[in-house]
Order: C-alpha cells, then sequence, then structure tokens
C-alpha cells in the first residue's frame, strides 16, 4: 500500500483524490494547506486520517510515501525542494517550476538525495498518448514530418485568481502552452529554433501565443494557446506516409485516429471512467515499488527540456516573470 499525501486541496487536488482512490494500492493519508479549514474540509470528504494547516507539518509523518504537490505554479519550486529536503518522494504538478533553473535544482537535490522525483505531465501515462508515439515511432506514418496542436478555452475573466494574475503564474504559456510543446518534444525531440510571439491583456499575462518550431531533420511544429478563447485541442502528427489524429482535448483523449496512404482510417477508441490521473499515479507507485528515483516514461532530464523549452518561448515571446 502506497501512502499518498497531498498538498495543496485545490480544484486538481480534487481530480486527483476521486481518481486515487480507484487504485486498490493507495491509500489517501495526509492532506496540507496553509488553512486548517480548508485541509479538514479536503480530508473529510476522502476520508484522509491527517489534515494540516501547513505544508511544513508533513514532514512529521515517517511513514509517508509520496505527496503530490499542486500548488500554484509560483510555489512549486518551494514546497519540492521542502519536501525532498525531508526525503519525502514527490509527484510535483506542471509546470514543474516557474524556469529550467528552479527545475535545476529541484533535479540536483533529488538526485543528490536519492528521493524520488517526478513532473506530474498526466498526458504523457494516457493510453492513447502512449499509443500515439509508438505508432509514431514505429514508421506506421512514414517519416514523421509535422506536429500541429493547439490548446485553448476561454475563460472567465477574474484578475484575482490564477489565470490573469502575473503573480500566481498566469497567462496561457505555463498554463496551457505546455501541452501542445511536450506533445511536439514526445515526438520531435528537441528542435533547433524556437520561433514565438504573444499577445498580452490588460493583467500583463500572455493571453494567447503562437510557437513555431523547427528541427535538425526538417520537421515543424506549429503550436498556440490561448486563454480567451475555445479552440479544438487537437494534436496532428503528420507523417510523409499518413497521419495520426489525437482527439479532443488531444491532452487527455480517449481515442486517436489513424490514416495510412491507401488504407481506411482506423480509429482506436481508450474509454475510461477516471479523469486520468489514475496513469500517473500508478507509474508512481510502480517506480517506488521498484525502487527508481525517477521515471523512465518522464525522466527528469525530459522534465528539464521542457522547462528549457518554456523558458525559450517565453524570451522569444518578451513574456516575463
Amino acid at each position: 500500500m502506497t501512502r499518498w499525501g497531498i498538498l495543496g486541496p485545490g480544484r486538481i487536488a480534487h481530480k486527483f483524490a476521486k481518481d486515487l482512490l480507484t487504485l486498490p494500492d493507495a491509500q489517501l493519508y495526509a492532506v496540507a494547506s496553509s488553512d486548517q479549514q480548508r485541509a479538514n474540509e479536503f480530508a473529510q470528504e476522502y476520508s484522509i486520517p491527517h489534515a494540516f494547516g501547513s505544508y511544513q507539518e508533513l514532514l512529521t509523518l515517517p511513514d509517508l510515501d509520496v505527496v503530490y504537490v499542486a500548488t500554484p505554479h509560483v510555489k512549486h519550486h518551494e514546497h519540492v525542494m521542502m519536501l525532498l529536503n525531508g526525503g519525502i518522494a514527490v509527484l510535483g504538478e506542471k509546470p514543474f517550476a516557474m524556469n529550467s533553473a528552479q527545475v535545476q535544482e529541484m533535479v540536483e537535490t533529488a538526485r543528490s538525495k536519492g528521493v524520488f522525483l517526478m513532473e506530474a505531465l498526466w498526458s504523457r501515462f494516457m493510453p492513447g498518448i502512449v499509443q500515439a508515439l509508438e505508432l509514431a515511432q514505429s514508421g506506421a506514418i512514414g517519416k514523421v514530418v509535422s506536429v500541429k496542436a493547439d490548446f485553448g478555452f476561454k475563460a472567465p475573466f477574474l484578475p484575482e485568481k490564477r489565470l490573469f494574475n502575473k503573480e500566481l503564474g498566469g497567462g496561457s504559456v505555463l498554463d496551457i502552452g505546455i501541452y501542445p510543446l511536450f506533445l511536439s518534444y514526445l515526438i520531435l525531440g528537441k528542435p533547433a529554433t524556437v520561433k514565438a510571439s504573444a499577445n498580452f491583456g490588460s493583467t500583463g499575462v500572455d493571453e494567447q501565443c503562437g510557437m513555431v518550431l523547427t528541427y535538425p531533420d526538417g520537421q515543424l511544429a506549429l503550436l498556440d494557446s490561448t486563454i480567451i478563447a475555445d479552440t479544438d485541442c487537437v494534436g496532428l502528427i503528420q507523417g510523409d506516409a499518413g497521419q495520426i489524429r489525437i482527439h479532443s482535448r488531444f491532452h487527455e483523449t480517449k481515442g486517436i485516429t489513424l490514416k495510412q496512404a491507401d488504407q481506411p482510417e482506423k480509429i482506436v477508441s481508450f474509454e475510461r471512467t477516471t479523469f486520468g490521473y489514475d496513469y500517473e499515479a500508478q507509474h508512481v507507485m510502480n517506480c517506488l515499488a521498484e525502487g527508481k528515483i525517477e521515471s523512465p516514461l518522464w525522466s527528469l532530464e525530459d522534465s528539464l527540456n521542457l522547462m528549457e523549452l518554456l523558458d525559450a518561448v517565453q524570451a522569444e515571446a518578451g513574456i516575463e516573470y
């Protein structure tokens, strides 16, 4: 049985907790908030035995196996470092931190202390994404020549909330632009060049951003993110002998369509009854059971590379925190 703690009982933590309850080898063991009442309410809802009104109190539980960090972006580095220095394994929400320097420190600390650390990039463990990657690598669509992906939704304009609040790491790129960038990195690796342009709203955050990445073998990635419009949220992997369409919303897809030259379309479905956080949680538990300190599927090097990509996009688009 893996004993889980949750640091930051917000909206995404509720979804993660519900999915964790579907895993027979997982136990919701502790929750920590900056507000004792919020922690108590969360603990009561999910029958969690330990509820703390400060994050540091998680360090007092010697039998805690791993903590899921679900606080706002700007606090990820601080909270992950606290846990790693306390010898506690961490699954930290994306983006892993605010910049690659912070991620580098987190990675070096985890490795030097021999403590498990993984970025909670749940899309990497979605069966549809896994299948799309396997098809692309197998040559099913020939040589991959491009990746196209968009992620956009029309968010209510609430300047005090995270999405439109620069102090909380708001904006489209860090929140959802990470998903198109992740897909391009997963399929094509590190680019040779990064071009990006953003539009800024009244609160100073990037409300939308377009990205063009080129690769050493001539491939291209066309990516965009926005928090002011609903978009298709589709991922398209184009090869010289076919294409893979990752159905909307691609980052949590339940299906893909494979098109091959002179062949009928093939649709593969991946239905589920959960939100989809159970896949990454199960992977973490497998890694812990096997004594690993990082994931073989989404390594710390992968997280660092992705954060460096986010840094490059922000520098190119003039996004500053």
